[in-house]
């Protein structure tokens, strides 16, 4: 437990499978954590719920929930009007609501991936893996790509010297398939869904896609034995194919891997990222030896003709699992 402040800040990162809670002191030089925990979403009939258990054990803490001046709540979904129905889960985060529930001043709802976004910024080197050191240029656009229950992705607009977030619904856009092995995916996905979104590949739900369509192909069953029903299917394939136990989890983590850096390159086109792309959400720390081997930059930079830009922009993996919390409070100190 952290020091007590007396002008906190409440700050959430609400994802389809796990949610982040915290109170902050507001810094500088950038929000101070002093609570923070983690509640698997769906056990919850919705966030006031979630927010009056955690104040609730905050206040045993002797962390007055009175001290809280504002709060801000990323959610994973579009955010029209200070509310947002979250994409995978039956939720709808409501700042009014919110406000008048628990009395505080001032609630801001805005994407999960532009909180994320607003926590780039705020990170140190020690909290970032380089993918490609490339230059970063003065004055440029930064790019956000995030894989994890979904796709999520946002740009960082350099504006005289300000760095903007916007949010983005890229991760609903069409998968743009590159080689015959992504067209035979792209066949098995419009098979399944009526068409082929870049979220139906790259997230945890696109490894267990992905693995039926290798594994259908395949000689036999999958080896490593796992059942894609489970909720930690993703997990175990992509281990399976770290620990070489099965040859078609090996292709399925090749081709969600080629797939994420190509997608990571479309957005720093569409933004022109000069000023750096960063890989957030919780799938890439975790098979960092894979994603670092090369196939992920190969695929980020093969776009002619414009592989010497692409080439040039720095790459890195945002390891600080809590950068979106870290957003979503900047944000709240900052407005």
């Amino acid at each position: 437990m952290e020091t007590k402040s007396s002008h906190m800040l409440l700050a959430g990162d609400i994802g389809g499978t796990k949610t982040l809670l915290g109170l902050f002191d507001p810094g500088p030089p950038r929000p101070r954590p002093i609570a923070v925990r983690t509640f698997a979403t769906l056990d919850y009939d919705g966030l006031p719920t979630m927010i009056a258990d955690f104040l609730a054990k905050e206040d045993r803490n002797h962390v007055s929930s009175d001290a809280i001046t504002s709060a801000c709540f990323g959610a994973a979904g579009p955010v029209i009007g200070g509310s947002a129905a979250l994409t995978n889960v039956p939720w709808r985060v409501d700042g009014h609501l919110v406000a008048d529930r628990f009395g505080f001043r001032r609630v801001l709802v805005i994407n999960d991936l532009q909180a994320m976004a607003y926590g780039v910024p705020q990170l140190t080197p020690s909290e970032l893996h380089p993918l490609q050191p490339g230059q970063a240029a003065d004055g440029g656009n930064i790019a956000l790509i995030a894989a994890g229950t979904g796709l999520g992705e946002a740009l960082i607009h350099n504006i005289d010297g300000r760095l903007i977030p916007s949010p983005s619904e890229g991760g609903h856009a069409d998968f743009a398939a590159r080689t015959e092995r992504e067209i035979a995916l792209l066949r098995d996905l419009t098979e399944r869904y009526g068409r082929a979104d870049v979220e139906h590949v790259v997230s945890g739900h696109g490894l267990v896609n992905i693995h039926r369509m290798t594994h259908r192909s395949g000689s036999s069953g999958c080896a490593a034995g796992i059942d894609l029903e489970g909720a930690d299917a993703p997990a175990a394939i992509s281990t399976a194919a770290l620990e070489h136990r099965c040859d078609c989890c090996v292709e399925t983590l090749d081709l969600f891997i080629e797939a994420y850096g190509s997608e990571a390159g479309n957005l720093a086109l569409r933004s022109v990222a000069t000023g750096g792309v960063f890989v957030g959400g919780g799938i890439a720390p975790k098979i960092l030896p894979a994603i670092s081997n090369g196939a992920f930059i190969r695929a980020f930079r093969g776009k002619p003709p414009l592989e010497a830009l692409l080439s040039s922009m720095p790459v890195h993996v945002i390891l600080n699992a809590q950068v979106g919390l870290l957003g979503a409070a900047a944000y709240a100190a900052s407005s």
